[in-house]
């Protein structure tokens, strides 16, 4: 198999599942030879990564998924993607790891806002992530140099953002109406332009109850559309040097 991608999975699960489906989605195919070809690497027992962040766990995940990279890299994939927004703080040190690009998908996210919601008449962008991606500025560096004003919750709204993670979805519990209720509350009481997504099991949430009428910037949703775009052109080039 020659220039397929690696997607390094697994936190959580469920979220995975939601990008591959769609990845799937996105990609359009109408037969079997026109899916992309990729393998994922479901890592559950990741250590969490926001736990780490916080102090509340020593257990590092970093080299958990220097292994996945070293695989990866070993299997020759000709990109990588993370599912997860809270890892992408070692990003870095993780794509000084190999000469395989992994994506950046807090950049990737900000790029696409910047073609659909202009921080010229979009400028407030409702942060709605983990604690462990507030605390590390996942998205802080990216959101300032493009010129949004990236608001973040006070710690009530934070507290519901985390039960949407981890009480829902990371438990396999989804609730249109506590999503809904978050997502309205930094439209209306915070006055945002847009809310991003920012973690992987809140594109969950999206992908089940998805809500089109509402500026919602999904970052998983980006991740899967740049990852289609990035592959097709693999195969492009692939097929042309036939």
């Amino acid at each position: 198999m020659r220039n397929f991608f690696a997607v390094l999975g697994g936190m959580g699960t469920l979220a995975t599942e939601s990008f591959v489906r769609v990845l799937d989605r996105e990609t359009h195919a109408t037969c079997d030879q026109e899916f992309l070809d990729y393998v994922v690497f479901n890592h559950a027992s990741i250590p969490d990564r926001t736990d780490f962040i916080l102090g509340r766990s020593g257990d590092d995940p970093y080299p958990y998924l220097a292994e996945d990279v070293d695989q990866a890299t070993r299997m020759g994939a000709a990109f990588m993607v993370m599912a997860c927004n809270t890892a992408h703080l070692v990003l870095p040190r993780l794509q000084a790891l190999t000469p395989v690009p992994i994506m950046d998908m807090p950049q990737e996210t900000i790029d696409w806002a910047l073609d659909h919601f202009p921080p010229s008449t979009h400028p407030r962008m409702g942060y709605m992530g983990t604690e462990g991606s507030r605390h590390a500025a996942i998205y802080q560096n990216p959101a300032d140099r493009s010129g949004y004003e990236l608001v973040d919750p006070d710690q009530d709204l934070q507290d519901r953002v985390s039960a949407l993670i981890y009480e829902d979805v990371k438990e396999g519990h989804l609730d249109r109406g506590r999503y809904l209720g978050v997502v309205r509350e930094f439209l209306d009481r915070y006055r945002c332009d847009t809310v991003l997504l920012g973690c992987t099991e809140l594109s969950v949430l999206n992908e089940v109850f998805p809500m089109p009428d509402l500026p919602i910037v999904d970052s998983q949703a980006v991740l899967a559309l740049s990852a289609v775009h990035r592959a097709k052109g693999l195969r492009v080039r692939e097929s042309s040097s036939r």
